[in-house]
């Protein structure tokens, strides 16, 4: 009897535990006394000779346990409060009150053990998940100033790893590629093991538990009626996490719908049956060359680090030209992308259809929309696309209907690679121009060509030579060492980007402007544009889309043409010049030069 009352004892003396004495564990993590205390036969107890290496083990595993269970609560609010995008991921945006968290403690207090475990479970993976869509965020956000979309982003994944290929080595690549699989992988598992971890701590202290959540349920309605707030714009009472998942599911919603959105829009082409002899007949016997200046944005002309670098580089340009007779008028397009995904662009200008997501670009791909190449096709010029960065098959290059694309495998380039842009652009309209235009009675020929020396990670830049040197290319050889090698590009400063960014567009209009002064004619027609502004790290946050457009003719009729336009005299768009849309130009273009 003495022996029920006083309760039983283990086989070493102590008294045994009650289910009811967990208030006596450890507060930190999961470790019992008596998992700690060296009960090797033979050994004095850590708790009897403090100085004893046992001693030392309990308090190493005390700490890894504290350590652990910090880790698991830091994740776990990184996933339900951390912003999605690099430029607000600040001290102060973690100041903040997770609903989620208040309303998760609450059911693991409620729920019975088997149904709390597969809760835990359901809500550590989906954090897990919402956790790996927020990083690529940060990175879409970085990169393209918008956010990831699930139903047609993963399409960027290819270009990202051959930029990374290109621009710092194929090792690096493969090693970046490896670092993001193992990372999506275990933050799913991380984070569940996590709120695993914190469920148990919650049942083991639910006094504590209930306290705390009363006072920061209350904390947090105050907050939200009051709309406290540490960081401008970062409410204190936080839903981020729910605001996130709803959000991204509103997005997918959206997305599968945009296909029949799309479809709509494409039913009506005011070109589809227009006859060749009745379109661009104000171009007859011209060479109309259509080039795409990679990242030229109006950031270019306007940001105060670098419009009076590339401003004079225009300016000192429109008046050699003026000195050959040639004239030109500038305004502004609105471009469907931001600091990456050229081709979106293209398919836009071209196709006079908004192509801002990869299925509309694969949609318009398969129809059978006039294109400004196509329609000078159909009026009887030789239409032919230049693409330097392209190293192998092109197939969507069938929709434009060229006669010949010209890649990095038929240039005949012979000189040393720059970065992602291997081919300088000097090069690439050299070659343009000798198998082309060299020939004195050549019919007329329409040519899209894309200019990559500014393309990110904008280094190692070329520099200009005499237009009779340039003969295979070799002799860039010597003009690699003029800036810093490709594989630093992580390691810049802003301003550094900014300034290689800089003198890439100062670079690649310099070219073009010199194309014109050396090779120019009545018979030249030059359009040349931005695709796309760069990325955010140049632009800064909330930049707009917007890129520079100059038409480049020495034949006053040209010009004439577009006068209605209203754009701007010179090679250089002010503040006040006109911004269509990008799928505006087809029409307008096809419909000024038409009869």
């Amino acid at each position: 009897m003495t022996g029920e009352i006083e309760g039983h004892v283990t086989a070493d003396g102590r008294p045994e535990r009650s289910p009811g004495d967990d208030k006596t564990a450890d507060p930190v993590g999961d470790l019992r006394d008596d998992e700690v205390a060296g009960d090797d036969a033979g050994s004095p107890r850590g708790d009897d000779l403090a100085g004893h290496p046992t001693a030392a083990i309990r308090r190493v595993r005390t700490v890894a346990a504290g350590v652990t269970t910090a880790l698991a609560c830091a994740l776990v609010l990184f996933a339900l409060i951390a912003p999605n995008e690099l430029s607000r991921l600040t001290p102060g945006a973690f100041v903040r009150i997770p609903v989620e968290a208040l309303v998760g403690v609450g059911l693991v207090l409620v729920l019975p053990e088997r149904s709390r475990r597969v809760a835990a479970v359901l809500v550590g993976v989906t954090l897990g998940l919402l956790t790996i869509l927020k990083i690529l965020d940060m990175g879409f956000f970085a990169a393209f100033a918008r956010p990831f979309h699930p139903v047609f982003d993963w399409s960027f994944l290819p270009p990202a790893v051959e930029l990374l290929t290109k621009s710092i080595g194929e090792a690096g690549a493969i090693g970046s590629v490896i670092a993001a699989v193992l990372l999506a992988v275990s933050l799913p598992i991380l984070v569940t093991l996590s709120v695993l971890r914190l469920t148990r701590l919650v049942v083991r202290h639910n006094t504590t538990a209930i306290r705390t959540v009363a006072v920061l349920g209350v904390a947090w309605v105050t907050c939200a009626v009051f709309g406290a707030q540490i960081v401008p714009g970062v409410p204190i009472a936080a839903t981020s996490a729910a605001s996130r998942a709803y959000d991204q599911l509103r997005q997918v919603r959206v997305d599968l719908q945009d296909q029949q959105v799309f479809a709509a829009a494409t039913v009506v082409d005011a070109f589809g049956d227009t006859p060749g002899a009745e379109l661009l007949t104000a171009l007859r016997g011209k060479d109309v060359i259509l080039a795409f200046v990679e990242s030229y944005g109006r950031v270019a002309v306007e940001h105060p680090e670098l419009a009076r670098q590339v401003g004079a580089v225009l300016d000192a340009g429109n008046r050699r030209l003026r000195a050959t007779g040639f004239a030109s008028r500038s305004a502004f397009l609105t471009s469907p992308t931001v600091g990456g995904g050229s081709w979106l662009a293209h398919s836009t200008l071209q196709s006079g259809l908004w192509i801002d997501n990869q299925q509309r670009y694969g949609n318009v791909l398969a129809s059978d929309r006039v294109t400004l190449s196509s329609a000078f096709r159909r009026a009887g010029w030789r239409t032919v696309c230049v693409v330097p960065a392209n190293d192998r098959d092109w197939p969507e290059g069938e929709f434009y209907r060229h006669d010949l694309i010209y890649d990095s495998r038929n240039l005949g380039y012979r000189g040393r690679a720059f970065s992602f842009a291997s081919i300088p652009d000097q090069y690439t309209l050299s070659a343009f121009e000798r198998s082309e235009r060299a020939s004195p009675n050549h019919a007329p020929v329409m040519a899209e060509i894309n200019l990559f020396s500014s393309h990110a990670p904008w280094s190692p830049i070329p520099r200009l030579i005499d237009w009779d040197d340039v003969g295979d290319g070799s002799v860039f050889e010597f003009t690699a060492g003029a800036s810093d090698p490709a594989d630093v590009v992580f390691q810049r400063d802003v301003t550094k980007v900014r300034t290689d960014y800089g003198r890439s567009i100062e670079y690649s209009l310099n070219t073009v402007i010199s194309y014109v002064e050396t090779y120019g004619d009545n018979d030249l027609v030059l359009i040349f544009l931005g695709d796309h502004q760069p990325a955010p790290v140049v632009t800064g946050t909330g930049a707009s889309r917007d890129v520079p457009i100059t038409i480049v003719a020495r034949d006053p009729a040209v010009l004439d043409r577009i006068s209605g336009w209203g754009w701007q005299d010179g090679l250089t768009p002010g503040p006040q010049a006109p911004v269509w849309r990008m799928d505006a130009f087809r029409d307008r273009f096809l419909s000024a030069f038409g009869p």
